[in-house]
């Protein structure tokens, strides 16, 4: 996948683990201070796609041969978009 495909297919994929998420905090009855720290890790293991969207933003920067200024913006704009 690539392009737009690709940038909504993981901005969906995050959305249904952010709802899995709350889902399994309301089948566990947690409330509070349970509750926010639960989801936060739910959240947090949930989303290694950040650290790849990352990987695979510079393998593509890698590949178009960018440097410099390009590189970063490309990169930059790359992650956003994943995330």
């Amino acid at each position: 996948m690539a392009g737009a495909a690709r940038t909504s297919f993981l901005k969906k994929c995050e959305a249904d683990s952010a709802k899995s998420c709350d889902a399994q905090a309301a089948d566990k009855k947690l409330a509070g201070a349970a509750k926010t720290s639960f989801l936060k890790k739910c959240n947090a293991d949930a989303q290694p796609a950040a650290k790849s969207a990352q990987d695979k933003c510079d393998a593509q920067a890698a590949d178009k041969k960018l440097a410099g200024a390009a590189r970063n913006s490309f990169v930059k704009k790359c992650v956003a978009d994943a995330g």
